[in-house]
């Protein structure tokens, strides 16, 4: 029987470095990969296509990019992105993501 793995506080895990995103990986296999990522203020992820995913966002406020469109996004925002989109972040303040990307 497999066992569910849990995560009780997503602060622990997520890190803010200077020199950008540094996702951290909670699970991952054939099917899927969960990180969670954290921005400082004015850094970005670069706009980068990839498969489906779902982007739940955890702390501050910012934008998504997707296929060009901007969404703003702030702390309980969720975003389902296409398999294929080009997608990139941007954060306004510390901006902290769940992330679910579907293989």
């Amino acid at each position: 029987m497999n066992k569910a793995l849990t995560c009780p506080n997503w602060k622990e895990k997520v890190v803010y470095p200077d020199e950008g995103a540094q996702p951290q990986v909670l699970d991952e296999n054939e099917k899927f990969k969960v990180l969670v990522a954290g921005l400082k203020a004015g850094q970005k992820i670069p706009n980068h296509p990839e498969s489906s995913g779902v982007y739940f966002f955890l702390e501050g406020s910012g934008v998504i990019i997707v296929n060009e469109e901007k969404i703003p996004v702030e702390a309980g925002a969720t975003v389902i992105v296409p398999d294929g989109a080009v997608r990139g972040v941007e954060a306004t303040t510390r901006l902290a993501f769940l992330a679910v990307r579907v293989v």
